[in-house]
């Protein structure tokens, strides 16, 4: 790998240098070296969780000064930045993937957000007042400049998420923008509105913009990037010259995954049944904007005993598929055949998902998982108070008795199950999650990042639960953004992107190589090398 420290000296634009930043338990960076080139667009690849977006956010101040280690210099001169507006006063703006505008204000009233253009003659406790022709004049300018034939005083929330990436855009230019960060910009945009947003960013390289792009899309890298610089778990592993070098997907990918799969996953002889569910023709749609398709006919199977993985890059449509099929909680315009035991079900809301013997596990466990100010025994019998139930009213005594047989068996460290749940540790509050959907005794239990967040040691016991857990004769479907967790858990993985389901690989044959260009793939029947 060329560069390992992110680029040899030349005319740099930015140059960051042995950027170490840390969360509790987590180094998320490493000792990180990048320097950009003025004018040239720099491609950022790496896993999920790899410390790409950190990386930008302490480069854009989101992450401010003394809140990390290492050195920042911009043109030349060192950078200590405060906070977002201090890096856009420099001129480095970032575009988020979740797009930070106001779905109820105008394109023109995004634009200028926070940059309001003022009259300057009339005074209103100290600033002038907003002056609309201007606004609204310089808006439509900036829409002609990236190529969006819109109306300024068109609301976003009528805008497609494509048109709205474009109003970021614009924004940043209205700010002046000189180098521009871009995190996975086309994840949520069709083929064509991908390639205009490329387009884009190649003319606004050619007018001397440079850019900074993180993505998952590794055609769109090599078509698009001068250099590309790979991180691996919160290091640089290097950087790329595509005009220098052969550079293809395979080496890439070869850069992003290197890791040692042995003793981290407790051995396990699968015993795998008839199946248990099936998925068929599978259609989501986006809840707030109902003509983009999320979900994209999928099709699945899951049996008895077996643990059948879901692999995807952000973006691929993954926990929207579990939360769809888990009485539709996530979609609109939901279409397709749910089959339970081989019979076509009805599962249309969370209680008929629960009686038909469906569980779903989020990923968000504090926000949705669990009530946090609530005690691990209200938690672990909320999805199932029905079973607890006599003649109306919960059997307190049984309650408790159910909620301590959980806190043993699945070692849940607190001294008993009146312990507030908001003060477990990540893995505890995750054993607790398990233990709630366990006591709905499923059939199919859906299981979104369980071991997001958690240590090493809390993943060990999470995976030994969800071994014993298929033993028992459970069929689990495993999300995870961890390649080697789905090589060292499952028996079966399926990998989607774009919302489609691009690849079904067996245990024996899933590597990380493969797994990423499955999930890579941006079309339909392409083929995998």
């Amino acid at each position: 790998m060329a560069h390992a420290d992110g680029g040899e000296a030349g005319d740099d634009i930015l140059a960051m240098r042995g950027i170490t930043k840390t969360f509790p338990g987590v180094n998320a960076l490493q000792d990180v070296n990048l320097t950009v080139r003025r004018g040239e667009i720099h491609a950022i690849c790496g896993e999920n969780g790899a410390g790409k977006s950190t990386l930008m956010k302490v480069l854009s101040g989101v992450y401010p000064h003394g809140s990390y280690q290492g050195d920042i210099s911009f043109d030349g001169e060192p950078c200590r930045f405060a906070g977002i507006g201090d890096s856009e006063a420099r001129g480095i703006v970032i575009i988020h993937q979740e797009l930070a505008l106001c779905p109820q204000l105008s394109i023109a009233e995004n634009i200028f957000l926070g940059n309001e253009q003022t009259s300057g003659r009339r005074r209103f406790f100290g600033k002038g007042l907003v002056d609309w022709n201007r606004t609204n004049h310089e808006a439509a300018r900036l829409l002609e400049r990236v190529g969006l034939p819109e109306n300024p005083v068109t609301p976003i929330a009528d805008l497609g998420v494509g048109k709205q990436q474009l109003v970021e855009i614009a924004k940043a230019l209205s700010k002046r923008v000189r180098l521009l960060i871009l995190d996975e910009p086309t994840a949520a945009l069709n083929d064509e509105d991908s390639a205009h947003l490329l387009d884009l960013v190649r003319g606004l390289r050619d007018e001397g913009i440079t850019a900074v792009i993180i993505s998952h899309k590794l055609n769109e890298v090599l078509a698009i990037a001068d250099r590309v610089s790979i991180l691996r778990d919160g290091r640089m592993i290097g950087t790329l010259d595509p005009s220098a070098e052969d550079v293809t997907e395979d080496r890439i990918i070869s850069g992003m995954v290197g890791r040692d799969l042995e003793h981290r996953f407790p051995p396990r002889e699968p015993a795998v049944g008839e199946e248990v569910l099936r998925v068929e023709d599978w259609t989501v749609h986006s809840p707030t904007q109902h003509d983009r398709v999320v979900v994209a006919g999928a099709g699945l199977t899951l049996r008895r005993g077996e643990i059948v993985g879901l692999a995807g890059l952000m973006g691929a449509g993954r926990t929207e598929l579990a939360m769809s099929l888990f009485g539709r909680s996530y979609g609109t315009g939901i279409s397709g055949r749910l089959y339970k035991d081989g019979r076509e079900i009805q599962a249309r809301s969370v209680r008929e998902a629960i009686r038909h013997g469906i569980a779903y596990a989020t990923e968000d466990r504090k926000r949705y998982g669990l009530n946090l100010i609530e005690d691990i025994k209200r938690n672990v019998s909320a999805a199932g108070l029905p079973r607890l139930a006599r003649r109306g009213f919960v059997d307190g005594n049984e309650e408790y008795r159910v909620a301590e047989g959980y806190r043993r068996e699945m070692n849940i460290k607190a001294p008993d199950v009146a312990r507030e749940t908001g003060k477990l540790s990540g893995g505890n509050q995750q054993k607790v999650v398990l233990s709630k959907w366990i006591f709905t005794d499923p059939d199919v239990l859906i299981l979104d990042e369980p071991t997001r967040g958690i240590d090493v040691g809390a993943k060990f016991e999470i995976y030994t639960i969800i071994n014993r857990l298929a033993d028992e004769g459970k069929a689990i479907l495993l999300i995870s953004s961890e390649l080697p967790e789905l090589i060292g858990m499952c028996d079966r993985v399926y990998t989607m992107a774009a919302g489609r389901i691009t690849g079904e690989v067996a245990r024996a044959d899933a590597t990380q190589e493969r797994l990423m260009h499955l999930m890579t793939k941006d079309k339909e029947g392409e083929r995998v090398p």
